[in-house]
């Protein structure tokens, strides 16, 4: 079965840290060697929260309590297909987090979030933790890429310089 275009992704907040995930365990993955939360495709006839809630079950063990949608993201690229991506915060859960090796995409680990930038992410990625730092209400963000290079941004249908 081909796999949605469409996604979720969650930073877990906690002690002014991020749980993010090193993708180092799948040969062939886009995000190899990036740091970038925890999150996946929609199954068929989820809604964003089930994708999420089941995703962050599966990727670190707990089952979040408290969440919220900061906003959607577009990625368009001349190597993938476009992807659509629902982007949560949660800092309320319960249930005990899994081993950092415990999971088969990569290694969880908490960054402070004031490191996140020294990290290998994508470079749209910068833009998308600023907008989280600002509090910004529900934001709609479209990155293109070429190849690994952030070529065009727009935020709320205004480009970004």
């Amino acid at each position: 079965m081909k796999k949605t275009n469409l996604t979720t992704l969650c930073y877990l907040e906690r002690d002014g840290a991020y749980l993010m995930m090193h993708r180092v365990k799948k040969a062939h993955d886009i995000n190899r060697d990036k740091w970038v939360g925890v999150g996946g495709h929609f199954e068929p006839d989820e809604s964003p929260e089930e994708c999420l809630l089941r995703e962050v079950r599966e990727e670190t063990g707990v089952v979040l309590d408290r969440f919220r949608l900061r906003g959607v993201i577009t990625f368009s690229s001349d190597a993938w297909q476009t992807e659509y991506m629902f982007l949560y915060t949660a800092d309320a859960w319960h249930g005990a987090l899994v081993g950092a090796d415990a999971c088969d995409e990569g290694t969880l680990a908490w960054v402070k979030k004031e490191e996140v930038f020294a990290l290998p992410i994508w470079e749209g990625d910068k833009i998308f933790f600023r907008l989280l730092a600002e509090e910004r209400p529900c934001f709609s963000l479209k990155l293109r890429y070429v190849g690994d290079v952030l070529v065009e941004k727009v935020l709320d249908g205004q480009p970004l310089p």
